[in-house]
Formats: C-alpha cells, structure tokens, sequence
C-alpha cells in the first residue's frame, strides 16, 4: 500500500492549506517525498491522467478520505519527510502504479509549441 499523508500545500490563492497528499516516491539524495494533492472537486480530473477514487473502489476505505476525490497528478510537490502532519491511509498498489505509469507517459510525451 502507498501512504495518504496529511500536508500544508500552498493553494491557488496563495494560502498554505492542510491537505491529503498520495506519497509517489522518495526522491535523491534525502529522501524527501514526491507527492500530488488530492482534493473533492473530481470535475476537475483530467481524464487518462488523474485518478478519481470513490467510496465504492475496494481501497477508498482504507484510505482514509472522506469523500469521493481525484488524486491530481498536476497538482506536485517535494517535501521533506518531517512536513507532514500524519498519515490518514492508503492507496491500493495497482492505483499507485496507474498513477506512477500516468505521470512517466505525460513526462514522455513531445513538448508541443
């Protein structure tokens, strides 16, 4: 299982916000943590890319979150491990690894002009 974690995230409107965050990977050389935010508004998720979980998918419960969300692969940072304010759950493997192969493919892509 890949941790939900609980993080100050700076919004659009330049505010920090505590949110949920799906750990990605730990990055070289400190092992601070690649993550994406997670958030409600699923009609923001961009289809092939995101990955929206709903109390009906078989790791929404042990995940920790609320309601249904969309776990925003746009939506990136780097922290420090000791950021964090706690974990709230967990992602099945085969969603991380979904959302790993997402980012790598758009990662992959050509840059258009």
């Amino acid at each position: 299982m890949t941790d939900v974690l609980l993080a100050p995230l700076p919004q659009a409107d330049g505010r920090i916000k505590n949110r949920p965050v799906v750990v990605l990977r730990a990055m070289p050389p400190f092992s601070d943590l690649l993550v994406c935010g997670v958030s409600t508004q699923i009609q923001q998720a961009v289809p092939a890319f995101d990955e929206i979980i709903r109390p009906g998918d078989e790791d929404f419960l042990q995940s920790g979150l609320k309601a249904a969300s969309v776990i925003r692969l746009g939506f990136l940072a780097v922290l420090p491990r000791d950021h964090f304010s706690g974990k709230i759950g967990s992602i099945a493997p085969a969603r991380h690894s979904r959302l790993l192969t997402n980012l790598c493919d758009h990662l992959q892509k050509k840059m258009q002009d």
